[in-house]
């Protein structure tokens, strides 16, 4: 497998103030991304809620990470993808006058294009190159399958309901049992469904599995899916113990990371987000965010960003608990593979 040598054309994090500007008026035109992007995802560092956004759903059409609300439709949110980032209008969600915001934003596949591998008919933006895929398709109410266009088998697929309000999100994980799944915008550990949402069945390089549950394939109704696979020199999605001190875990990811979500899988916990350009980007690295809710960033010592992964200084529960189970997704800042399980450096 090819290791991807510059991650910042494929993933990359923007901060930007608001200025309350309507898109009627010319909105606010954030730049510095490096590339169009294909998702979205903003994070108002005050108080509101996360807003997601991709280019298979369309511009103005937003979901959030936190609620399990149904999609919704307005011009003033991300009002249109740019060859060097994205155009927001006066919404207090993305941009509020003299509101700080952060935006992570992955590369896709472009325009979405019919894909038949499945049972189900979908729409994919594929980067089989990054290992990225955006996949809308509509539910049928019994087992199926659906195409996203990698390649390879995902190591991860979340999938949200558009269209019905009490759908919460629904993860695959591939360091959890097959039995089990992670609710997005929910404290709640792994668990097992009784509807089986992804039919207890790992992806395969071309479908990944539906059961009729009301989360991922209700029939008549919209979803969406994001789906990732790990790339070398890009992406890491593993599993971590944790020890409950401030000389916390070491996570082999083999490059520097410029974004992990960490979630304890074994008992409640909020899903940690931390980036390289937040409150102190140097190490130790703070400016945390929770992906399950709407609370402004909280700044204290929590990891710190290594060559070659993260190293945990925290000794709270939800990202370190003694002896408890973790997962992470992280993407890289740079490439630089080193020897396996031996931290590196700081910058």
């Amino acid at each position: 497998m090819a290791q991807i040598n510059k991650p910042s054309e494929y993933f990359n994090t923007v901060l930007y103030t608001g200025n309350g500007v309507s898109i009627a008026s010319g909105g606010n035109s954030i730049t510095g991304v490096n590339f169009q992007p294909d998702f979205v995802w903003i994070k108002r560092r005050e108080i509101q809620h996360h807003r997601l956004f991709d280019v298979v759903r369309g511009a103005t059409k937003v979901i959030q990470s936190d609620l399990s609300d149904t999609e919704g439709t307005n011009a003033e949110y991300l009002s249109s993808f740019d060859s060097d980032g994205f155009t927001v209008g006066n919404l207090a969600g993305v941009n509020a006058n003299a509101g700080t915001y952060v935006a992570w934003n992955w590369l896709g596949g472009g325009t979405g294009v019919s894909n038949t591998d499945g049972s189900i008919t979908s729409t994919v933006s594929a980067n089989t190159t990054s290992g990225f895929s955006i996949v809308k398709y509509t539910g049928t109410g019994a087992n199926a399958t659906v195409g996203h266009g990698l390649g390879v088998a995902p190591s991860i697929v979340l999938v949200k309901n558009l269209d019905d309000g009490t759908q919460q999100w629904s993860m695959y994980n591939k360091n959890l049992p097959l039995t089990e799944i992670l609710i997005l915008n929910s404290t709640n550990g792994s668990f097992n469904p009784s509807d089986n949402d992804f039919q207890d069945t790992a992806p395969t390089s071309d479908i990944f599995y539906l059961s009729g549950a009301t989360r991922t394939n209700v029939s008549s109704q919209n979803f969406i899916a994001y789906c990732f696979a790990e790339k070398k020199g890009f992406s890491k999605f593993g599993s971590y113990t944790g020890n409950g001190s401030t000389d916390g875990t070491f996570i082999y990811t083999g490059f520097k990371p410029a974004f992990i979500i960490t979630k304890k899988t074994s008992a409640t916990s909020n899903w940690h987000i931390y980036d390289n350009q937040r409150a102190n980007p140097f190490n130790v690295v703070s400016g945390k965010l929770v992906a399950n809710t709407d609370e402004a960033e909280a700044v204290g010592a929590e990891c710190d960003f290594l060559s070659n992964g993260v190293k945990i200084r925290a000794s709270g529960s939800d990202l370190n608990g003694s002896g408890a189970s973790f997962i992470y997704m992280a993407f890289a800042e740079n490439p630089l593979v080193s020897t396996a399980g031996v931290p590196c450096t700081a910058r």
